[in-house]
């Protein structure tokens, strides 16, 4: 995740990214598979300054590889790597912010996906070690 907020400073030296633990990303991948539910995994840009996410930024973080961007997985992941302890995440896309029109995904018809991630999430919890 490229860091790009401020809580992850706070627990790990300054970097342009933090890694996420190879195996905790494995087996949340496996899961995934386990039921047949496609994933992407990928690089993601963690910012709090929404307000902020300009068209330039935008690119240049596309240029760098993320394709996502979301407020908690480099402050997540530092946090955990301080306290040593394992942490990834499952970003669930609700909107499409990245397009000429806004395009909601049907988010608010989409609560039986939201609750079967939660229980995947919780499958892959208990597979990690």
């Amino acid at each position: 995740a490229v860091r790009d907020e401020g809580t992850s400073y706070h627990y790990l030296p300054p970097s342009r990214e933090v890694t996420l633990d190879p195996d905790v990303v494995q087996t949340i991948g496996a899961t995934l598979a386990r039921h047949s539910v496609t994933g992407t995994e990928c690089k993601t840009w963690t910012t709090d300054a929404f307000f902020r996410e300009t068209e330039k930024k935008i690119a240049l973080r596309k240029d760098e590889g993320c394709l996502c961007v979301e407020m908690e997985c480099s402050a997540a992941a530092a946090v955990a790597r301080f306290r040593n302890v394992k942490f990834g995440q499952i970003l669930y896309a609700g909107d499409n912010l990245d397009a000429a029109e806004y395009d909601d995904r049907e988010w608010w018809n989409a609560m039986s996906n939201r609750e079967r991630l939660f229980e995947l999430s919780l499958e892959a919890c208990v597979g990690i070690r």
